[in-house]
């Protein structure tokens, strides 16, 4: 029996509609995040799970009960806002307590709730203070400790790192992670940042004008997206889209790209992610997929042994990023971003020899977007 079950849930503001059709299902003790542009739907879905927006139509079901129509009050969920909505007269004890006291439960035991979660997320030493003398950490923690402290079914977390600066959302994000491997409670979680999703999740959903568009593992999303959208959104930098004609046949399928200088290029496609839906598009233009991290500096030193179709191209800008170096080249119509390592010693204007990996590439349809192969 699945956690959490969102059945075909549609939701309209007025004329408009905001969520279309949206089904999903989570085991107990899974880690779901929900990511997505703004205004694709994904607050709405987590508002409509929480019964804080009541759903137009379709069902959610929390461990095979449905709680479509019970109030916030009757669901089993706990949730920690993206603005920590603490009560700034109480102190963190009391924040994390109030809950529980809402619920009437005796003393003794929320006391020994607030003890356990405050211990757990190393914030005993800041029980008695008031919200305004703690950090954005420190709050963003007693609104996760308010929501622990109730061990419900399902935790909802909406955005709840996006007012902290880099370095911390780090730090909270590991100890999210940490909390979760610990404890194995079922999480569904929001985020715009689709680092926060491949770091935390078990399982992702992109979702687009209030549709999912994929759902499956950080590692399904990643390497088999099932559009180029989602090929695009999810990656940092994102994949590269390249123009490229199709010749050939089954079993020598190659695709040919205008380079700088009017120079053709030639990219073998893999014989063995070939997919019958090639041969209706020869000679057509398709779109080449290619993530910055499948392209590798040349070695010389490997010769006839180096994987890859070599690509000759002038270098137009440098980014170092201390782990690694990003660099922008002309290809086709526009300019790829390529990763390598930081021990490359390229400059603006200089041409660099490249090996790219097509085993890693994806096909998808110029005119649909749809993926091909």
């Amino acid at each position: 029996m699945s956690a959490l079950e969102i059945d075909n849930v549609c939701k309209d503001f007025g004329t408009t509609r905001v969520l279309e059709e949206v089904s999903l299902a989570i085991d107990s003790g899974e880690f779901l995040i929900l990511v997505g542009p703004s205004g694709c739907g994904k607050s709405t879905l987590m508002n409509a799970i929480a019964g804080l927006e009541p759903v137009t139509s379709g069902r959610i079901l929390v461990g095979g009960e449905d709680i479509t129509w019970r109030t916030p009050a009757e669901r089993d969920i706990a949730m920690v806002f993206q603005s920590y909505a603490l009560y700034p007269s109480m102190s963190v004890r009391g924040n994390i307590a109030f809950g529980l006291e809402m619920r009437k439960v005796p003393k003794a035991e929320r006391e020994a709730a607030v003890e356990r979660v405050a211990d757990l997320l190393q914030i005993s030493h800041l029980l008695e203070r008031k919200p305004a003398q703690l950090s954005g950490g420190q709050r963003q923690r007693v609104a996760m400790g308010r929501a622990l402290a109730r061990e419900p079914q399902i935790y909802l977390f909406d955005e709840p790192l996006s007012n902290l600066d880099a370095k911390l959302r780090v730090e909270m994000r590991t100890e999210i992670k940490k909390l979760h491997q610990r404890l194995g409670t079922t999480i569904v979680y929001v985020t715009h940042d689709q680092i926060e999703a491949m770091t935390l999740a078990d399982s992702i959903a992109v979702m687009r004008e209030g549709r999912i568009l994929q759902l499956g593992t950080p590692d399904e999303v990643y390497n088999n997206p099932v559009d180029k959208y989602v090929a695009g959104f999810m990656g940092s930098p994102s994949m590269n889209f390249i123009d490229a004609t199709l010749q050939g046949q089954a079993g020598d399928y190659r695709l040919h790209v205008i380079t700088d200088g009017e120079e053709e290029l030639v990219l073998p496609w893999p014989a063995e992610r070939e997919t019958p839906a090639l041969a209706e598009h020869v000679g057509g233009t398709l779109t080449l997929g290619v993530r910055p991290e499948h392209f590798a500096e040349e070695d010389a030193r490997l010769g006839d042994r180096a994987e890859g179709t070599l690509l000759s191209a002038r270098v137009s800008v440098v980014e170092p990023t201390g782990a690694d170096i990003l660099l922008q080249l002309p290809l086709g119509d526009g300019e790829v971003t390529a990763r390598v390592g930081p021990d490359c010693r390229v400059r603006p204007g200089e041409r660099l020899d490249l090996r790219v990996d097509m085993r890693r590439g994806v096909l998808f349809a110029a005119d649909s977007d749809t993926r091909l192969a």
